[in-house]
Parts: C-alpha cells; structure tokens; sequence
C-alpha cells in the first residue's frame, strides 16, 4: 500500500508532528487553504467517511476533541475556525486516508465550494 499518511503515521516519510494522541497525529497541510491548515489522522489506515463503522466513534470522538486543542494552540480557537471531511474524489478527497482539515487564521466564506 502506498499511503502518504501512513507513511507519515509510521515515521518513514519525515513531517513535523504538531499533536499526537492514542489513535491520531497532526500535521499541516503541505498545500495550505487558510492561515492555519492542520490534517488530523487517524493512526489506523481508515479510506475514508464511508467505511466508518460505529466501532470508530471514539476514534471520531478524539479527532474532534483533537482538533479543538490544536485550535486553541493555534490561536484560533476564540476566533472560529472549519472542521472537514472530504468523502471521494467529487468532494475533493485527494488521498485515501481518512483526515479532519482544520482551517482557520481568516475569515472562511460560505458555501465553501
């Protein structure tokens, strides 16, 4: 399997982790949309949304919670910030790992795209 993520989760491709927890890491989008743009994954190589199964509700519980952390460390916890999941490529899912964008640091329009 040639995921970038698990590459990353498992140390054999470098990336600066800014948070790290049981089941998750977090790092920034190396193509930044906002200011602040962190990914948070999951350390188990999940595709996407949609195989998700009700197994995985801690795992979802302690990305959110993950993120906001991060936000606050970021300094944009007070002043808002976008939680997404992309699910498939017409979404804009570019890899096939399942990740939380967390994006902030500007003012984010609505709808996004």
């Amino acid at each position: 399997m040639d995921c970038i993520f698990c590459g990353i989760v498992n140390g054999s491709l470098p990336t600066e982790l800014i948070y790290e927890g049981d089941q998750i890491v977090a790092f920034r989008d190396i193509t930044p949309q906002a200011p602040t743009h962190v990914l948070i994954v999951p350390r188990e190589h999940i595709e996407s949304v949609a195989a998700l199964g009700e197994a995985h509700t801690p795992l979802l519980g302690e990305m959110f919670l993950a993120a906001q952390e991060i936000a606050q460390q970021e300094g944009i916890g007070e002043t808002g910030y976008r939680l997404v999941f992309n699910c498939g490529r017409a979404a804009g899912q570019s890899v096939d790992h399942l990740h939380l964008h967390l994006l902030g640091g500007r003012k984010l329009g609505w709808p996004p795209g």
